[in-house]
This record gives C-alpha cells, structure tokens and sequence, in this order.
C-alpha cells in the first residue's frame, strides 16, 4: 500500500469513528434515553474501494455513559497492519437543541459534528479539509446514522491534486 493510501485509510477510519462524538451538554431525558441507548460494544467491517483494490477492514468501539447527560465513545480499527484509535463524546446541547459529536485520534485528525434527529434517527455530518501527514490536500466527508440498534457509518476521501475517491460502508452491530 502506498504511503498516499495509507494515509488515506487512516483519515477515513479516523472520520468514520469520529462522528460518532460530542462536546459537553446537558439534555432532557427523553435525549438521555435515546443516546444511553447505544451504551455497549460495538463491532463493523467494511471494504474500502476506490483504490487499485478493496482493501477489507474491521473496527470495534465501545459506548459509555459519561458525566452529566453525555455518553463517551472509544473505538480502534485495523487497517492493512496498523490500528487507529479515536475517542471522545456524544451529548445533546439544550441550549442549542441539537446533538453534537467531537473526536480525537492517535492520527492527528479531529472532528466535530452537529447531529439532526428524525423519530428514532440521529445523523451526523462531517465534511473537512485537511493536510495529511504526507502533506496532501484531501477532503474527508462522513454520515453517521443511530438508528434504533444500529450505527452505520459512510465515509469518503477525496484527494484534491488527483481526483482520487476512496468510499467505504460499516454497518456496526453489538
């Protein structure tokens, strides 16, 4: 794998996990209830395509109740022999009545995202540009869907300079 690509796959997996995250809050309980809900262990595989190959990955991540009405996230996938790591927190912010998501990783990217919940839905949208480690200009974008006892998670990378997509699906389940 290319240094490009690798550095490619670990910005998508970082994204992908990521979304999953928020910044401090207070919340209702029926807001409460709905992010407790996710509490657990979590595990997902997908394929990254768009490459010379699809390159298989799996990921794993664990859902926590936090301080105050929050729920904290921690989460490692394993991509063509290295690991990336991401944590952070979920929560509804009253103030704005809206969910929110924020990340870090072990590979230098960070997220935050605003969710929109529809029923028993919550989605996240991350779309950023950043400078990889190699020094490329990408675009990373990522949806985030909570749905009932599911998390799927669609993510892409676009390198700027080629044109080049790199797209993946993981659907995670406990």
């Amino acid at each position: 794998m290319s240094r490009r690509r690798l550095h490619a796959v670990t910005a998508i997996a970082a994204i992908m996990l990521s979304s999953l995250i928020a910044a401090p809050a207070q919340s209702g309980k029926v807001e409460l209830d709905l992010l407790t809900s996710y509490i657990g262990k979590w595990s997902g595989a997908g394929v990254l395509v768009g490459g010379k190959a699809p390159e298989p990955f799996r990921c794993r991540l664990t859902v926590a109740k936090g301080n105050q009405a929050k729920i904290n996230y921690s989460g490692r996938c394993t991509l063509v022999n290295m690991n990336l790591s991401v944590a952070g927190t979920i929560a509804f912010d009253d103030a704005a009545q809206r969910y929110q998501a924020v990340m870090s990783s072990n590979a230098g990217f960070t997220g935050h995202a605003i969710g929109r919940k529809q029923g028993n839905q919550i989605s996240f949208d991350l779309a950023e540009r950043q400078v990889d480690r190699g020094g490329t200009d990408v675009r990373i974008g990522s949806r985030i869907q909570l749905v009932g006892d599911t998390i799927t998670v669609d993510f892409e990378v676009e390198f700027n300079d080629s044109g080049e997509i790199l797209t993946a699906r993981v659907p995670f389940s406990r």
